[in-house]
């Protein structure tokens, strides 16, 4: 079967549970950021990082499989994404993204002021500034999409706060 299946040629979108959508929506927005994070991400990976930042991006590249499947969820099918066994974002997650924090601040100290992408560390560390900036437009979508009356789980809202400022502190320094 091909990739090409025409059914996106009148701006609909499949979600789960066969669910179509706009391709305008917000829900497709904030998707489609964090598939654009995701690729940063991967950018970041493939310029050159230590082995424990790759694996660091790789565990937070593998809760972003985890945070676009409840986005692509709509919220009538979130029992039903619950039942399959999905991947969620949870608690635990946001711990471990805010222990990560803890970890980076207290191994390289707390970073103060604005930065210059790209001014130091190479490629790896410029991809890690464009994925934080990516981080904080797909939240603003997220929230515009929850303050729309579409509920997004609280979660997932709050991961990409979580998420930015981890970003952030690993752009300063490898």
């Amino acid at each position: 079967m091909s990739i090409t299946t025409k059914r996106g040629d009148d701006g609909e979108t499949d979600l789960l549970f066969g669910r179509r959508i706009s391709k305008t929506s917000l829900r497709v927005e904030a998707l489609g950021s964090v598939d654009e994070l995701n690729s940063a991400l991967g950018l970041a990976r493939a310029s050159g990082l230590s082995e424990s930042m790759i694996a660091l991006i790789d565990t937070i590249q593998e809760r972003l499989v985890a945070l676009m499947g409840q986005l692509a969820c709509l919220p009538e099918d979130e029992a039903r994404y619950a039942e399959k066994g999905y991947a969620a974002i949870r608690e635990e997650d946001l711990a471990w993204l805010e222990q990560q924090i803890i970890r980076v601040e207290a191994e390289h100290g707390l970073s103060r002021g604005w930065s210059r992408p790209g001014a130091k560390g190479g490629p790896g560390l410029a991809a890690l500034n464009l994925a934080c900036a990516i981080t904080r437009r797909a939240e603003r979508t997220v929230l515009k999409l929850h303050e729309s009356g579409e509920a997004v789980p609280e979660s997932v809202r709050r991961c990409f706060n979580r998420l930015s400022d981890l970003l952030w502190l690993l752009a300063r320094g490898d």
